[in-house]
């Protein structure tokens, strides 16, 4: 077993999807290698809460040539698989930031539990909006980057500030609880009964998604090895909560407005590809794309084959290049 998985980690040193792994390329090392600069930090949000955060900012001596605020998913963190996204982007030339929102990662609180994503909203834009005030960012493009969960965050950080950004990319957006996941009735209705009770149970009957999410063997024990990644079932709350929040912007698609490109694997389900096609058809942005892969699944960016990944990269890349000229 140990020679297999010694095998496993140098295949996976070898990925373009992954950009290290504990033990063999420090971190500090590997950005130095790639010439980028990252920093971690801490945020307190106005309601007090302390959130973890980092940046991967392109080589000091370029210039960054926009910002792109970054939103992971449910039970993931910014520290382990969803940071080979924005070191690739830094190497491109874009300043990245994100955190780990509440109950992940090394933020505050309660593991997995969200018991308000409109308070959450208010956490991304108060962190998002400290960091455009750096003098050394001033007047550059501000674009949202979503993963799942994050992908739904992005479209309510765009109802709640219209104005503050140029842009949005999606990827497998949580729009709407996919009907081949969502818990069937009465479920709903009786965990909307008990998570007035008991908020943080975790009970709800859930398959671990990693499994429906990421395709290639070796990256599905990469990233069960995540230390900070959730394990236990959804908690009542959180659950209730994603439902409500899902099927509000189901009802919403037509009220966004500002450009975006949709990322979706038509074998994803996780998140429905389908609904990603009704937010482009349905959105009023003058400005949309929308991207289905035949035969990927949720995880676009990490979890598919190399060159699966590299494709999908290189679409954000482009859209991003024509909308920073």
């Amino acid at each position: 077993m140990e020679e297999e998985g010694e095998k496993q980690h140098q295949k996976l040193l070898q990925s373009s999807s992954y950009p290290y792994y504990w033990g063999y390329t420090p971190e500090s090392e590997y950005y130095k290698q790639n010439q980028i600069k990252s920093t971690k930090s801490t945020f307190t949000t106005p309601r007090n809460l302390t959130l973890f955060t980092r940046s991967w900012l392109p080589n000091p001596t370029t210039p960054p040539r926009a910002l792109i605020f970054m939103i992971h998913g449910y039970g993931n963190d910014i520290s382990w698989t969803f940071q080979s996204t924005p070191i690739f982007l830094a190497q491109m030339g874009f300043a990245c930031f994100s955190l780990d929102l509440q109950g992940h990662g090394h933020s505050q609180g309660l593991k997995a539990f969200v018991p308000s994503v409109d308070l959450v909203v208010q956490d991304c834009l108060s962190f998002f909006n400290s960091v455009k005030k750096d003098s050394n960012f001033v007047g550059l493009p501000c674009f949202l980057y979503g993963e799942s969960m994050g992908g739904a965050i992005c479209l309510l950080i765009h109802f709640a500030d219209p104005k503050g950004f140029q842009g949005a990319i999606l990827v497998a957006p949580m729009c709407k609880i996919s009907d081949k996941v969502r818990p069937k009735w009465p479920i709903p209705q009786i965990l909307t009964f008990l998570a007035k009770f008991f908020p943080t149970l975790p009970i709800v009957p859930t398959p671990d998604l990693l499994y429906k999410s990421v395709k290639v063997d070796h990256k599905k024990v990469i990233a069960q090895m995540n230390p900070l990644r959730y394990r236990g079932k959804p908690r009542l709350g959180t659950v209730v909560e994603l439902l409500r929040v899902t099927d509000i912007l189901s009802r919403k698609l037509c009220d966004v407005e500002l450009p975006f490109i949709v990322l979706h694997g038509s074998a994803d389900v996780v998140t429905d590809p389908e609904v990603s096609r009704e937010l482009y058809e349905e959105a009023r942005s003058d400005d949309k794309t929308i991207k289905v892969f035949d035969g990927m699944m949720h995880s676009l960016l990490f979890g598919e084959t190399d060159e699966n990944v590299e494709i999908v990269r290189n679409d954000i890349l482009q859209w991003l290049n024509a909308r920073c000229k």
